[in-house]
């Protein structure tokens, strides 16, 4: 990708991105802070705003070590905040532990197009919470 306006397009599965089996639905973002057009915490905002996209596991990788922009990151819905290590090598062994990582985890089955697979919480321990509104359409 090269600007946070593509990075949302793939979301979306609009345009070039529209064919899934081509450009499936992400496990997990990676994302820069700085991005030409929509810059990080505008990638972040737009993930939180929208409950299908919500529950994407959301990596902040970015050169800024500024207590600030971890901190508004962290508000914003990331899920980790990492700053890039100036070696190649050190860089390879981060994104590998990073991928190796969120593919271990566990979440909420989405499908070919990222809408969330509808579920039942009756009598499920999370019955009390209340989805927003997209998500628990048809529940």
């Amino acid at each position: 990708m090269t600007s946070g306006h593509e990075a949302v397009a793939y979301l979306k599965g609009e345009g070039k991105y529209s064919d899934r089996d081509v450009f499936g639905y992400p496990d997990f973002v990676l994302t820069d802070l700085k991005m030409p057009g929509l810059d990080g915490f505008a990638m972040l905002e737009h993930l939180k705003e929208n409950p299908e996209s919500a529950i994407i596991p959301t990596v902040i990788f970015s050169g800024s070590q500024d207590n600030d922009d971890i901190k508004k990151a962290y508000l914003l819905g990331a899920s980790s905040y990492h700053v890039k290590p100036t070696s190649p090598l050190a860089l390879r062994h981060l994104v590998k532990t990073l991928h190796d990582y969120w593919m271990l985890c566990e979440a909420p089955e989405v499908d070919r197009a990222g809408r969330q697979v509808d579920t039942n919480s009756r009598h499920k321990l999370g019955e009390r919470f209340s989805l927003p509104e997209a998500a628990s359409a048809g529940r």
